[in-house]
Formats: C-alpha cells, structure tokens, sequence
C-alpha cells in the first residue's frame, strides 16, 4: 500500500476515533442533564452548573490528551510519506501500533482502567518515539 494511502487512513480513522469521543461528551451532557453554557441548559431540559458531569469531563480530559499526541504523530507521519522513499512496512507498523494505540486510550480512558490506560498512552508513545529515530535517521542525517 503506497505510503500516501496509509497515511490517510491513518488520519481518518483518527478522526472517527475524535468524533467518536466528543459523541461520548455529548451522550454525557445529555443524559446527566448537566450543561455548562447558559443556553444549553433550557434547550436540553437540563440545569446550568459550573461543573461538567463526570464522564464528560473523562472525555474531554481524553480529548485534551488526542490533541497533545495525534497532530503531532500526523505532523511526523506526513514528513515520511513526503520523504517519498522511506520503508511502507514500517510506516505501517507505526501507524497501525499508533492507532490502535489511541483508540485503546479512548476506550480505557472513558471507562477509567488503570494500568491499561497508562499502558497502550506508553506503546503510542513509542511508536511515535520510532517514528520519529526513523525520520531524523533517514531525512535529517541522510
């Protein structure tokens, strides 16, 4: 599969897995009948607080964490597939560990499973860590 190809998966389903996790806030808002914005409260029958409920705020601590790792993974990955002639099979490897990785985080996050979290957070993390020796081996010492 041409690195290009690859690539946009990757982002895509990524992208699913964000829109999967603001759902999840959504769900939470609605179904806690808590809202934090004036006029959503009256729209949705719900009440105003301060605070969100607390599986909203899982999901947008979960969130948070997609946005300190996934631009920056898809920053990384779009250097290699413009590097043009860099290993397929091991931008696959990266970027199928990655995701699986980030979408294990979401899953574990939202429902609060520790060690597990912190465990598939680490593997994405290396697999960005690689990705990154890879790039600076291959692009910026070549």
């Amino acid at each position: 599969m041409p690195l290009l190809k690859i690539y946009a998966l990757t982002a895509i389903v990524l992208t699913f897995k964000m829109v999967a996790n603001s759902l999840v806030q959504g769900r939470g808002r609605v179904s806690s009948k808590i809202f934090t914005i004036p006029e959503d409260a009256p729209l949705f029958g719900g009440k105003l607080e301060t605070k969100e409920a607390p599986s909203v705020e899982r999901a947008a601590n979960c969130w948070r964490n997609d946005l300190e790792n996934i631009p920056i993974f898809l920053i990384l990955a779009w250097i290699y597939v413009a590097a043009g002639n860099l290993s397929v099979g091991a931008f696959e490897l990266y970027c199928v560990v990655f995701v699986i990785a980030r979408i294990l985080h979401t899953i574990f996050y939202i429902n609060a499973v520790q060690p597990a979290r912190t465990i598939v957070f680490t593997i994405g993390l290396i697999a960005m860590i690689a990705l990154t020796i890879h790039l600076l081996i291959e692009v910026a010492f070549a």
